[in-house]
């Protein structure tokens, strides 16, 4: 981990990227006006698909998105990993992209774009497109996804995942709970790097949550797990994670 001061020196950079570049920010944000949306998060580890990027130790996160059309938007996400091994040991991860979303009906159909940055390594960023389609239903929403990261040496080959998840406010309440399930696969080219993003092959991850949103103050708990067994399976365990942050 770096020393003390190298380390509030990379936060405030985190949170620099974030309002200067402008990933989607979390189920709460504040929106201005002109639709631009920012937040700024303390959480106890950053856990995507099942697996730990920051070794189990907490970040900080910050997000921005601003609309530059009817339905497109450009965004940005940027949070602290502290080294992590994982990552070749990126001090932080930022990502940069565009996303498209339209109403059609009871649906919603996005696409996106996704560029992953690792600031302290080398060698390590890759790029993903992705689409989804959700369904509103009352208070509830289902949601299907897909990201596929095209073949790319700094992750051993390509990589496709797909979920699915349901969300619902609780009615007269600041609170949503949600569930989800994943599945990652793909083409290992370079298998010591594939197991970067997939450390025991093709493997299943899900998770449940609950949010709280009072005005721009959030707040969130979640429990993630996944299918990854045997030494692949360092920090893809079963976990819970906190979060509280700010809408700005």
């Amino acid at each position: 981990m770096p020393p003390t001061e190298d380390r509030a020196a990379l936060a405030c950079a985190i949170l620099a990227s974030a309002f200067l570049a402008g990933v989607g920010a979390g189920p709460a944000f504040a929106q201005y006006a002109d639709g631009v949306s920012a937040t700024v998060e303390v959480a106890s580890g950053e856990r995507r698909r099942g697996l730990s990027w920051s070794e189990g130790d907490p970040v900080l996160r910050g997000t921005l998105s601003v609309p530059v059309a009817d339905g497109l938007s450009l965004d940005g996400a940027a949070a602290s990993l502290w080294g992590s091994a994982r990552h070749g040991g990126a001090d932080a991860v930022v990502d940069l992209g565009a996303a498209y979303a339209r109403q059609i009906g009871g649906w919603r159909l996005s696409a996106e774009g996704r560029y992953h940055l690792f600031p302290g390594s080398s060698g390590q960023g890759y790029g993903e497109i992705g689409a989804g389609a959700a369904f509103l239903i009352g208070p509830a929403s289902i949601d299907v996804n897909g990201s596929y990261a095209p073949r790319q040496s700094s992750i051993g080959g390509d990589n496709l995942y797909l979920s699915a998840s349901a969300a619902m406010g609780l009615p007269g309440t600041p609170l949503t709970v949600s569930a989800r399930i994943g599945r990652s696969s793909g083409d290992a080219r370079d298998p010591a790097r594939a197991a970067r993003l997939r450390p025991d092959g093709a493997y299943w991850d899900h998770g449940i949550g609950v949010d709280y949103m009072k005005g721009r103050w959030f707040a969130g708990l979640r429990y993630a797990d996944s299918g990854i067994a045997g030494p692949g399976g360092r920090h893809a365990g079963a976990s819970l994670i906190g979060r509280v942050g700010l809408g700005l």
